[in-house]
């Protein structure tokens, strides 16, 4: 179970931990920031709704890369569940796996609509798809794959009819065989490459050109040695030489016309081979457009969540010096502060005006110092602000705190002036001075009474004025 996404319940990919202490991937926590304002941790609903707290509230800069459950997940043993494929290994190779699964379905590329296996695409595109469609330069038709092939083997049948019998004949005519099991078939005209069935296929395909050239200049070889013969016989020329020699002039034709074929095919790879490079390059230009407005995205994003911090502070902030602060959730933050998970709370800051101090209350709820497990501790913490060098130091105002009877019957009450020579009170060095107040405001047996309403639906209320006068 912790290995899956608090959202999509799938693995996690790239897993981030919130403040509460759940697991999203982190392309899931992107989403439902952006499209959820105050967005709540579904998982903290889930458990128990009544400890709902400020830890609950899902933003993408209040939770951290989880190194270690990424790390567990990359490790974990794993198999390709796809119907034929035998695959196992482990979660970070299960990825690249699946872009070259033989037996997984995928959209033909052509937009047919079919699903094929990865294995079984080209047979697809050659017999059964029917966007495949090819332009045939010689008779200008569009066909499909299996009969563009049909139709090349058609228009080189007239060749290979002519080109075979001199094959034959220098077969009948010499007394070493045109195949040999370790040597190229064109061995016979001049080609020295040697090796293994595979490595003569390949080379085959790739040296047609090459062929080519080695048949005309033995075509050519031919007919010089047969006019030498001639001439020797006193100029007189046999019928059947005759005939011969109006065949190789045929054969030479015919390996002309090959030749330039093959010329031509070359010009249109060389010619496929430069878009394929312009694709590539455009490609690439798109790649890092995205990337670009990818970076962008996640710019605005984090000033839009930047704009609803500042949103958010801006309607709970005051600028008169008085100040109500809202605590629920308190049965379990007592029991956080009683065990130490959670000793303090400070309440969100406010100011004594427009331009003035800037202040906040923080609250031990067991107590501190002198009242520790007895009282309710109230302090009053002056911070760092954008005027405080327009302002006069050190902090003289009166400052009085008040815990609200929700009943209105009986408040309790206390207040202090600043001990001018207290650094709490001289101008902040740094965010915030240390807290000055009153250690044994209340008492948790009074807190917890049920003669008074200080604690009403688990929610109490404090009230600080500061006299600005």
């Amino acid at each position: 179970q912790k290995y899956l996404c608090s959202n999509c319940n799938n693995v996690l990919k790239k897993a981030l931990q919130t403040l509460c202490g759940h697991r999203y991937c982190s392309a899931c926590l992107s989403w439902i920031v952006r499209n959820n304002k105050n967005a709540i941790c579904q998982k903290c609903k889930e458990e128990d709704p009544s400890t709902l707290s400020e830890g609950s509230l899902l933003a993408e800069e209040r939770a951290f890369g989880d190194a270690a459950i990424n790390k567990e997940i990359s490790e974990l043993k794993v198999h390709c569940v796809t119907l034929g494929c035998s695959w196992s290994g482990i979660m970070k190779n299960f990825e690249e796996h699946q872009s070259l699964c033989e037996y997984a379905l995928i959209p033909c590329h052509t937009g047919c609509g079919h699903m094929v296996m990865r294995k079984k695409l080209a047979d697809h595109l050659e017999n059964g798809c029917v966007n495949n469609v090819t332009m045939c330069q010689k008779c200008k038709r569009s066909l499909s794959s299996s009969e563009y092939q049909v139709n090349k083997r058609i228009s080189l049948n007239w060749y290979l009819i002519i080109f075979f019998p001199f094959f034959f004949f220098s077969q009948q005519n010499r007394s070493t065989p045109l195949i040999n099991k370790d040597g190229c078939r064109f061995s016979e005209v001049g080609c020295s490459f040697r090796g293994s069935k595979e490595k003569i296929k390949e080379h085959e395909k790739t040296a047609v050109g090459a062929h080519m050239l080695l048949l005309l200049q033995h075509i050519k070889q031919l007919k010089a040695s047969l006019c030498t013969a001639a001439k020797a016989a006193n100029g007189s020329i046999p019928q059947s030489e005759l005939n011969l020699e109006n065949k190789l002039h045929v054969f030479e034709n015919i390996v002309a016309v090959l030749n330039k074929e093959v010329e031509t095919s070359n010009l249109e790879i060389t010619a496929f081979r430069r878009q394929s490079e312009l694709d590539q390059n455009i490609i690439r230009g798109l790649e890092l457009k995205i990337a670009e407005l990818h970076r962008c995205l996640t710019q605005k994003d984090a000033g839009l969540s930047s704009l609803h911090k500042s949103l958010l502070f801006s309607e709970q902030a005051s600028y008169d010096g008085v100040f109500l602060w809202k605590i629920t959730d308190v049965g379990r933050k007592l029991q956080d502060s009683v065990t130490g998970r959670t000793v303090s709370l400070y309440s969100p800051a406010f100011y004594t005006a427009k331009y003035g101090y800037k202040v906040c209350l923080r609250v031990y709820l067991n107590g501190d110092g002198t009242g520790k497990g007895t009282h309710v501790s109230l302090f009053f913490v002056v911070m760092k602000g954008d005027y405080d060098a327009l302002l006069p130091w050190p902090f003289r105002h009166k400052v009085t705190f008040m815990l609200l009877d929700q009943n209105n019957r009986e408040h309790i009450i206390d207040a202090f002036r600043p001990d001018l020579t207290s650094a709490s009170f001289q101008r902040p060095v740094n965010d915030m001075n240390v807290a000055s107040g009153c250690p044994m405001f209340l008492p948790l047996s009074k807190l917890q009474s049920p003669k008074y309403a200080y604690v009403k639906e688990d929610t109490l209320f404090l009230k600080c004025i500061i006299e600005t006068n």
